[in-house]
């Protein structure tokens, strides 16, 4: 029969304690350094996150610098003869030394003038950082003009002018362009559907309409109705899943309009339903 042997060797407790409970501390450890890193983190961001939070997309539209154009234009065109210091007071912001006062605008001994609206229509980069507007005015004495403004953005953030406005010509263009060529719709129960929902969008019938629209359409209601007297044309659209109309309407004064819808429509189990129409109000 064989002798088994055992070997009994001795351990001090805190060594065992130690091996023990060794991973638990180092978990502990690294919860908490992780903790830290999150609060410095907050109380004090990297630079490089920071100036990236702030840094504009190159491609979207300097809306600050269009406001400030708009505005320039504004007050530059608006002046009374019988109150000139307004107009120095109303141009000041926008003038530094390099420009001449009121930006070279001299008022004559009569007269005045005011801005009904603004419109910016045009715009093109003249250097980086510097975009011309062109702005359409429409005042009561001139009429219709069209206005340069040339606006540079600083390193800083800040706006300016980079010299004085012109006046210039309206954009080009042209006739009006009707799609032609397209394939007309000769199913008469898309029609139908289509001249019901026109109807219903129309007269702001939300609860008829809502019989007609796709699962999860999303459609905005005009807010002032009109009645639909007629479809004149209805055509495919040139993708395929969606349909132009033509339609005549009227007001409740009587004022008759001609007007172009876009629908998108689909076919589900044999029926049509509108999942669109003209407009993405969630866009």
């Amino acid at each position: 029969m064989a002798r088994v042997t055992a070997t009994v060797s001795s351990r001090s407790l805190w060594r065992i304690r130690l091996a023990r409970e060794m991973p638990r501390h180092l978990l502990c450890a690294a919860a908490v350094a992780g903790l830290a890193a999150s609060v410095r983190f907050a109380v004090a961001p990297p630079q490089a996150v920071r100036a990236a939070a702030v840094v504009r997309q190159a491609d979207a539209p300097d809306r600050a610098a269009e406001a400030y154009a708009a505005l320039f234009a504004r007050r530059y065109l608006t002046w009374n003869a019988a109150e000139p210091q307004a107009e120095g007071r109303a141009l000041e912001p926008f003038l530094g030394s390099g420009m001449e006062p009121n930006a070279g605008l001299e008022l004559p001994s009569t007269g005045e003038q005011r801005v009904e609206w603004v419109e910016i229509v045009q715009s093109r980069e003249a250097a980086p950082g510097e975009q011309v507007y062109t702005l359409a005015a429409q005042t009561d004495a001139m009429g219709l003009v069209y206005l340069t403004v040339a606006v540079s953005r600083a390193s800083n953030g800040s706006l300016a002018l980079t010299g004085y406005p012109a006046f210039v010509g309206a954009p080009a263009a042209g006739p009006a362009e009707i799609p032609g060529h397209l394939r007309e719709v000769t199913e008469g129960r898309l029609a139908t559907v289509v001249r019901r929902v026109l109807r219903n969008y129309l007269a702001a019938a939300a609860g008829e309409l809502e019989a007609d629209l796709a699962g999860g359409a999303q459609v905005s209601l005009p807010s002032r109705p009109l009645t639909l007297e007629s479809m004149e044309h209805l055509d495919w659209a040139p993708e395929g899943q969606a349909v132009l109309a033509t339609v005549r309407a009227q007001d409740e004064r009587g004022v008759q309009y001609t007007l172009s819808y876009e629908l998108n429509v689909v076919r589900e189990q044999g029926r049509w339903e509108v999942s669109a129409v003209q407009t993405d109000p969630d866009a």
